[in-house]
């Protein structure tokens, strides 16, 4: 693994999705990590590093706001039996995925009359690929923290599938963040996309899952 322990990984991980983000600095807890987001729909997310059932349904418990996410990683049915009442899991979750860059895949060639563009600002890369009538295609950020960085919001739209895409992405974040003097990354993956980023040298560290409290009209 690219991480010395899967602690080291998910330490990585909030940090580096905090400042990919732009949320506060995380705050060290006896179980985990806050992280202030400052969002409508996510005023701030815990995520939970010692998860067992006592801590997560206690942390739950104690969480009244429908805007705070919990973020552990186990299992999401092993997520659902732990929690109280009132909480439901959060789609989109599959698993901590990590890397050493020098081993994910060069990004190959883009489909003829596909663009991409790539820029940096405070700290985070994104890239961006336009299809040839110059409509969103496909992007991906990546923030770096010192020698390891953080993947975040890999995106292809569906009328663009199956063209590779994904992996011109991924390629160029690994690119950029290893010519800011990162060796090592980590991502969350959503079952969807934990393919894509297996074929391009990621591999699991630890399963993720998430849950939110329902809100009063019955939604999440």
């Amino acid at each position: 693994m690219p991480f010395k322990t899967t602690d080291d990984a998910v330490r990585a991980w909030v940090e580096g999705w905090a400042v990919s983000r732009g949320a506060a600095q995380p705050t060290p807890r006896p179980w985990g990590f806050t992280v202030e987001v400052g969002r409508p729909t996510e005023m701030a997310r815990h995520v939970v590093t010692a998860a067992d059932e006592a801590t997560v349904r206690k942390l739950a418990e104690n969480t009244t706001a429908s805007g705070i996410p919990l973020k552990a990683f186990v299992p999401a049915p092993t997520l659902k039996e732990w929690l109280p009442p009132g909480w439901v899991l959060m789609d989109g979750h599959a698993a901590l995925m990590a890397a050493r860059l020098s081993a994910v895949e060069a990004p190959p060639g883009l489909p003829d009359g596909y663009r991409l563009r790539r820029w940096d600002r405070a700290g985070v890369t994104r890239v961006a690929v336009r299809a040839p009538d110059g409509a969103f295609a496909a992007r991906g950020q990546i923030a770096v923290t010192g020698p390891t960085a953080v993947v975040d919001q890999v995106e292809t739209h569906p009328a663009h599938w199956r063209r590779g895409l994904g992996r011109v992405v991924m390629g160029t974040l690994a690119e950029a963040a290893t010519r800011q003097g990162a060796r090592a990354a980590v991502l969350g993956a959503t079952a969807k996309g934990r393919s894509l980023y297996e074929a391009v040298g990621w591999q699991v560290v630890a399963p993720l899952s998430a849950a939110v409290r329902e809100t009063g009209d019955g939604g999440s």
